[in-house]
């Protein structure tokens, strides 16, 4: 992997017109549920579970980040396929690999710039959010910059977003098809999450720790309360293994059969 290869997919993304749409439903919707989810919390606080009230208490954090960065992964999941899918879609993908006969630089560099673009704006989206919900929650909750979780929570957010951002490319790059794909991550990320919570017992909590969309949310969560599956770190490393093995097979794929 080059820096022009690099430069080249940055061109790339940045000119196709779904990479604008994505990352500002991205920003949109992490913002938007952020509002609305604090708002919540402070206008109907006293008709809060007691558990939901404790735990606005202890984990503020956790309660104002997490509903963004899960809505925010949608727009992420979105961009991610269409940066690989869609060359497949259009054909681009043909000249690409005219210009670049070694594939598995080629799926590298794409996973590069994905990930700091996603990671870029991940972090901007996750001040923004913290800094709209710490506003919004004021009257029930004091929150503190200097809170120790925020030194995970903010870098957190970031990560967590542009490595399920590699888990969609890698997808997007075994299926080859833009809808397929989509509907595939969409349903992994969103669906599978509640479809686990229906096992009985325990056994569902112990399976939803390993699901992308539950894995890596725990890094922007307070360490206070506890954890839904997985501590933070080793709920991250899954993930990253996740994404990690999905891209070994894409590269394998994209090595192996003709485009």
């Amino acid at each position: 992997m080059t820096l022009d290869l690099v430069r080249a997919e940055w061109t790339k993304l940045r000119s196709l017109r779904s990479t604008a749409w994505s990352l500002l439903a991205t920003v949109a919707a992490a913002l938007g549920i952020t509002a609305l989810a604090a708002s919540i919390y402070t206008n109907q606080y006293d008709q809060l579970e007691a558990g939901d009230q404790a735990r606005l208490q202890v984990d503020a954090i956790g309660m104002i980040l997490q509903p963004a960065v899960n809505f925010g992964g949608i727009g992420v999941c979105v961009l991610a396929v269409m940066a690989i899918a869609g060359e497949y879609s259009t054909g681009l993908v043909r000249a690409s690999l005219l210009a670049v006969p070694r594939r598995l630089p080629l799926l590298a560099a794409k996973a590069v710039v994905l990930a700091v673009v996603v990671f870029a704006v991940g972090e901007l989206t996750a001040v923004a959010a913290y800094g709209l919900g710490r506003t919004l929650v004021a009257s029930r909750v004091h929150l503190s910059l200097r809170d120790p979780a925020l030194l995970r929570a903010i870098p957190g957010f970031g990560l967590y977003l542009a490595v399920l951002g590699l888990f969609a490319l890698g997808i997007g790059a075994l299926v080859r098809h833009v809808a397929g794909a989509i509907a595939l991550v969409l349903t992994v990320v969103l669906a599978l999450p509640s479809l686990v919570a229906l096992l009985p017992g325990s056994v569902g909590q112990r399976v939803s720790g390993y699901l992308p969309s539950l894995a890596g949310t725990q890094l922007v969560a307070d360490d206070r309360w506890p954890p839904v599956g997985l501590p933070a770190w080793t709920g991250f490393a899954v993930l990253c293994g996740q994404a990690a093995l999905l891209l070994v097979a894409a590269g394998y794929r994209l090595k192996h059969r003709d485009a």
